[in-house]
């Protein structure tokens, strides 16, 4: 009881930080609009996230920071991709390692002294007593709740019942229809890509500003580029995407558990680190078989 209980705590937590890449890199998408850009927009979230509350002495500040780091990498992708036309794969990809880069060069500007640097994190809400042994499931961060029961279910409601979240899937589908319908094609998309960039640079953050307390250099390990391969399991939908957020940090949480299981020393360390990824790889080659991609993607759209 007590290690399924101690397992469930773990999954919301590790789930976090992929719940808000994965809701913002939908939102890109939807739009026809492939966010490559991820990777690197988490990585300086996190790192400007935890240099901004190291400096100011505030994680709310250093939370800002990281969000106003997203929007502006958003902004930058709608630049490369929706104002000058260029190649989505070539921009995001470059997007990722300048990020990388910026935040690495800055990094050793900042801190040359090479001590690790800490900050005390964002503490644990603690449940309520009358839980009793379920109670250290719903001890999570406050961005953990925010994620599930604010984001999620707001994320889903725009998409599906606002006017915006139809233009947005309008200009997905066919831009040429929605131009003429009267949309902006060019404003909607940057919206998007802002919006789902905020979403990844706070999504960074919460390594950093929640989990961790410190930065290290790769902290943010390919979980970018897992947030785009559960957009793609989670067919651009807010809700699938999470339930293959919740199902990668089960694994992640497990393989994490095993090794101090008896039983378990002999299987080989790197096995056990590569099993979430290869069960995220699997899940997409069952789920991604006939997936029927927005109608724009990864198109540019050039008014005539």
């Amino acid at each position: 009881m007590t290690f399924l209980v101690d397992l469930l705590a773990a999954t919301l937590r590790n789930a976090t930080p992929l719940v808000y890449g994965t809701v913002g890199e939908t939102y890109a998408e939807r739009s026809g609009v492939l966010n490559l850009g991820i990777e690197g927009t988490m990585y300086a979230g996190a790192f400007f996230g935890f240099a901004a509350a190291w400096a100011s002495g505030s994680l709310l500040v250093g939370l800002a920071a990281a969000l106003v780091v997203g929007v502006l990498a958003g902004a930058l992708m709608g630049l490369l991709t929706v104002t000058l036309g260029a190649n989505q794969h070539v921009s995001g990809l470059g997007l990722t390692i300048g990020l990388i880069g910026l935040s690495e060069f800055v990094n050793r500007l900042l801190f040359r002294g090479g001590e690790l640097r800490r900050i005390e994190p964002f503490p644990l809400v603690e449940p309520p007593a009358f839980l009793g042994p379920l109670g250290p499931i719903f001890s999570q961060y406050a961005l953990t709740y925010v994620a599930f029961l604010v984001l999620v279910p707001l994320a889903w409601w725009i998409l599906r019942s606002t006017s915006f979240g139809l233009e947005l899937r309008a200009v997905g589908e066919n831009p040429e229809a929605a131009d003429a319908a009267g949309i902006s094609v060019a404003r909607t998309r940057y919206l998007a890509l802002m919006f789902g960039g905020a979403l990844m640079g706070v999504g960074g953050a919460v390594f950093t500003l929640a989990s961790l307390g410190s930065f290290t250099l790769d902290i943010i390990a390919g979980r970018g580029w897992v947030c785009i391969a559960l957009v793609i399991f989670g067919r651009w939908r807010i809700g699938r995407g999470v339930i293959g957020a919740l199902l990668f940090s089960a694994v992640y949480s497990l393989q994490l558990r095993l090794r101090i299981l008896p039983g378990w020393g002999d299987v080989p360390f790197e096995l056990l680190l590569a099993l979430p990824y290869l069960v995220v790889i699997l899940a997409l080659a069952i789920s991604g078989r006939n997936v029927a991609y927005p109608g724009a993607y990864l198109k540019p759209y050039r008014r005539t």
